[in-house]
C-alpha cells in the first residue's frame, strides 16, 4: 500500500486489537494528513499536562460525580473548552490538534479530549454513540449518567437522551438500548472520519472526501456504502478503473440495493456492466 507517512502511522495504529488502539494518536494521524508538519508528540504532551494540572485539583473523595464535576470545572471553566455552535461544520472542529489549540470542537472531538484526560487520571470513561450527538459516560457499574462534552460537560440521564433525540429529529423518538451503546475504538474513529467526509463532500473537496472514505475502509473494509461512495468519488475524479472496481464490488455485495439501477447505468456508461 502506497500511503503517505500519516496514513501509514494511522494504518499501523489500527492494526492492533481494538482495546490497544490509542485514540489520541490515531486522531492526530488523521489530522496529520491535513497538517503534514503536525507533531503528534506536542499534542500528546499537552494532554499529559492537562491531566497533571487536573490531578492537582481533584477532590480527596473519588466519588464519580465529584470527579466529573472537577473535570468539567477544569476543561470548561479554567481552559474554556466549548462546543462550536456558531460554525459547527468548520473542518477544524473535527481535527484533534485544532480542537486542542482552539478549544473549540464538536461533540465527538470534545469527547475525545475529555476521554483522554480522564484516562490519564485513571478515571474510566467510554464513548456512547447516540445518533446525532456523541456522548460519554463513566465506565463504572451502577453509574447511569452521561456527560455531554459539547455542552460544558452537562450531566444527563437516559430520559434526557430521549428528549434530545426527539429535538434532533424533530419528532417523538423512543429510546432504544442500541442508541446508548458503547462504541469501540474503531467505531469512534470511523465516526470522526464520517464527520470529516460529509463536511468535505458538502464543500465539494473531493480529494479530501476520498481520503476520509479510504481511512474508514481501512477500519472497516466491508462497509458497502463506503465502497460505493469511494467508487462514486473516484468516478468524479476521473479514476475510472477504481470506480469500476468499487461499484462492481458494491453490486456484487448488494445486488438489490435501492440505487442498483443507477449504479448499473453508470457502469454501462463506463463500458463495464
Amino acid at each position: 500500500m502506497n500511503f503517505s507517512s500519516a496514513r501509514q502511522y494511522f494504518y499501523q495504529e489500527i492494526q492492533q486489537s481494538d482495546e490497544q488502539i490509542d485514540l489520541a494518536k490515531a486522531a492526530l494521524y488523521i489530522a496529520q494528513e491535513e497538517y503534514p508538519k503536525l507533531d503528534p508528540e506536542e499534542y500528546l504532551n499537552a494532554l499529559d499536562t492537562m491531566a497533571w494540572e487536573l490531578q492537582e485539583r481533584l477532590p480527596d473523595s473519588r466519588y464519580p460525580l465529584r470527579i466529573v464535576q472537577s473535570i468539567n470545572q477544569y476543561l470548561y471553566d479554567d481552559l474554556k473548552f466549548s462546543g462550536n455552535k456558531i460554525d459547527y461544520y468548520d473542518p477544524r472542529n473535527s481535527f484533534f490538534n485544532d480542537v486542542i489549540d482552539r478549544r473549540l470542537g464538536i461533540p465527538i472531538t470534545l469527547a475525545l479530549v475529555y476521554l483522554e484526560v480522564a484516562r490519564r487520571i485513571d478515571f474510566p470513561m467510554v464513548g456512547v454513540g447516540m445518533p446525532g450527538h456523541f456522548l460519554i459516560r463513566p465506565n463504572i457499574p451502577d453509574i447511569e449518567i452521561f456527560v455531554d462534552a459539547f455542552n460544558g460537560g452537562e450531566i444527563i440521564f437516559a430520559q434526557d437522551c430521549e428528549e434530545r433525540l426527539s429535538q434532533i429529529y424533530q419528532q417523538t423518538v423512543t429510546l432504544q438500548p442500541e442508541f446508548l451503546a458503547v462504541v469501540s475504538n474503531r467505531q469512534f474513529l470511523a465516526r470522526m472520519l464520517t464527520n470529516i467526509k460529509f463536511i468535505y463532500l458538502k464543500q465539494q473537496e473531493l480529494e479530501k472526501t476520498l481520503a476520509a472514505i479510504e481511512r474508514i475502509l481501512l477500519l472497516f473494509p466491508n462497509l458497502t456504502l463506503e465502497l460505493r461512495d469511494r467508487g462514486l468519488i473516484s468516478y468524479q475524479l476521473g479514476n475510472y478503473p477504481q470506480a469500476v472496481n468499487d461499484l462492481q464490488h458494491y453490486l456484487a455485495k448488494v445486488p438489490d440495493a435501492q440505487d442498483a439501477s443507477v449504479i448499473r447505468r453508470l457502469l454501462t456508461e463506463l463500458g463495464r456492466d
